[in-house]
């Protein structure tokens, strides 16, 4: 029997599409910014590895760190791993893994523990203290950078012509481990060849996770020096992947990111540098390498032009950074250069401190305008509870409010069909062998009665948006990565670990069911049945904290769907529109 858009069938196979299409956004949210399921998150320390092989080993790889740039041939060290043969492992730090005393300096702050490579004076490891890799090892703080024999991932930095393929300045140090506690530290490094004296600094603060890299190049030659500075990010292409994490838990964006001149924010993917290199002119801005909760990115100055790069090397690498201008530098004086370094959460308000359009980095997806306001709500609410659970709550209740009206349209559609479902079964009975006298009866009723079956279902729809905006405020905020609630749940931004929140959902869906009209075929009333089954099972992987605002939503909804139905059950007199 074909549907006409009145017919009593519509807003059930609405509602269904409606339920759908949610599922399906969520699942292409997953897919679009979805990492390999293989791998694992901060991979814990292997005692003695530090990936150190002594230069005549050589490492094979590119001869260029990038393509020759327009303004001229450039000549980039590609493998710092190419080292002196003083670069062996001498002790290990319970923190840091395996460090050289020779080589590897350490600088320990209330928020980061760094490990700085003299040879090229890179950035080879951070740990994030303030950060536990999980819950059950609160003392194993999140590695972030680390190059180990199963993972590369570091900061690099030098001076063209004076960083060379398999050729960095073994710099020198004072000290090599650094303790800051409060207030500020530098530490320099200093190295001198070929009538070249160059000073590279890193500038540390007790309280930030963002860390100045100058250099100070003094040219003793009798030539002009041309030189530029560069910086990147080099990493493979291992993937991140939360403890815990079940079937259906969703992976978060793993990539480059950078500001541009005609984009606050775009994504570089490790896919789309496979095939061909990326190269973008930008004035100051920003590249980064993003993960769920974290980001590493190099910070521009703001007034310069930069050269902009990403690509994959022969050695499977990836690498991604800028290229400053060239600086000449005449006989006897000096040239001064710089750049900033974040390695640390995804926290906004830092973010957007530090540059412009980096905040963007917590990436809210599609419904990122709705997102944003979310979470400064949430956050607002936050600041009085003390309790991300509690805000969620009162959140919810705040959302419900605002659409209220919308959802009180739906109710009273519901509870006016929900009153004439009697008299429609009558007719259903008595023209059933009829489908054109049915329809038509079935019109006669809907106009008499002044029901719309659609007016049911379409104000549901305004609400999918909001709800995929809050699953991006809940999964990406790091504000809530192991943020406690109450009882067994301790982290809000996994699963509940014993599945109470779901099983509770789900019944508060099947509770939902009882006061809506019923279904006018068997097939679709055990369809319907069906519907919190499938979303009690897919929920239980979702975060605490979503599947919290889902129950919460679903048992205001329940208490408004019953006051309203309840009151045109005990009218009178029929229902107004």
């Amino acid at each position: 029997m074909s549907l006409k858009l009145n017919s009593p069938d519509v807003i059930r196979y609405a509602l269904l599409v409606a339920l759908g299409i949610t599922g399906y956004l969520l699942v292409l949210s997953w897919a679009a910014d979805s990492a390999d399921a293989g791998g694992r998150e901060n991979q814990e320390p292997v005692a003695g590895e530090i990936s150190t092989p002594s230069g005549d080993e050589g490492v094979a790889g590119d001869q260029e760190l990038v393509p020759p740039l327009p303004s001229g041939v450039v000549d980039l060290p590609d493998d710092s791993m190419a080292s002196p043969a003083s670069a062996k492992v001498t002790h290990q730090d319970p923190t840091l893994g395996a460090v050289s005393s020779d080589r590897m300096i350490v600088v320990e702050t209330p928020l980061l523990n760094v490990l700085i490579d003299r040879y090229g004076g890179d950035v080879v490891k951070t740990s994030l203290l303030r950060h536990a890799q999980s819950l059950s090892i609160p003392d194993v703080p999140v590695t972030l950078l680390d190059r180990t024999s199963h993972k590369t991932y570091e900061a690099q930095s030098g001076l063209t012509g004076l960083d060379r393929d398999h050729d960095r300045p073994l710099y020198m140090s004072t000290q090599s481990r650094y303790r800051l506690d409060e207030g500020s530290l530098e530490v320099v490094l200093t190295h001198r060849a070929e009538g070249i004296e160059t000073v590279k600094t890193f500038a540390f603060e007790a309280d930030q996770y963002v860390i100045p890299v100058s250099y100070r190049v003094r040219n003793l030659g009798e030539e002009p020096l041309h030189t530029r500075l560069f910086v990147q990010l080099k990493r493979d292409a291992s993937p991140v992947e939360s403890r815990g994490a079940g079937f259906f838990a969703p992976r978060a964006y793993l990539g480059a990111a950078l500001t541009t001149d005609d984009s606050r924010y775009e994504k570089l993917s490790f896919e789309d540098v496979e095939s061909s290199n990326f190269s973008a002119v930008v004035t100051g801005g920003w590249i980064a390498i993003l993960q769920h909760y974290f980001i590493a990115a190099w910070v521009a100055d703001r007034d310069q032009r930069y050269d902009y790069f990403g690509r994959r090397g022969a050695d499977g690498l990836y690498r991604f950074g800028f290229i400053g201008p060239e600086t000449v530098i005449p006989s006897g004086r000096e040239g001064n250069f710089s750049a900033r370094f974040y390695a640390g959460p995804k926290d906004q308000a830092s973010l957007r401190n530090i540059s412009e359009n980096l905040n963007l980095t917590v990436d809210y997806g599609w419904f990122w305008w709705l997102s944003v306001p979310m979470f400064m709500v949430l956050d607002l609410i936050q600041d009085y509870v003390y309790n991300w659970g509690i805000a969620i709550i009162l959140l919810t209740v705040a959302i419900k409010l605002a659409l209220w009206p919308l959802a009180s349209t739906s109710y009273r559609s519901m509870a006016k069909l929900r009153k004439v479902t009697p008299q429609m079964k009558r007719i259903q009975e008595r023209y059933s062998d009829d489908s054109a006298k049915l329809r038509q009866a079935m019109m006669e009723l809907y106009q008499k009665e002044k029901v719309n079956p659609l007016q049911g279902c379409l104000p549901m729809l305004p609400q999918m948006p909001v709800f995929i905006a809050l699953y991006w405020v809940l999964y990406e905020s790091v504000e809530l990565r192991h943020a406690p609630f109450f009882g067994w749940i301790q982290d809000l931004s996994s699963h509940d670990p014993f599945f109470v929140l779901p099983i509770l959902m789900g019944a508060s869906m099947f509770a939902a069911q009882a006061l809506n009209p019923p279904a006018p075929n068997p097939m679709q009333q055990r369809m319907m049945r069906l519907m919190p089954v499938v979303f009690t099972v897919i929920l239980a992987f979702f975060s605490a904290g979503l599947v919290l605002y889902w129950l919460m939503n679903n048992v205001l909804s329940f208490a408004q769907q019953w006051w309203i139905t309840r009151r045109f059950e005990k009218a009178d007199v029929r229902p107004s529109s």
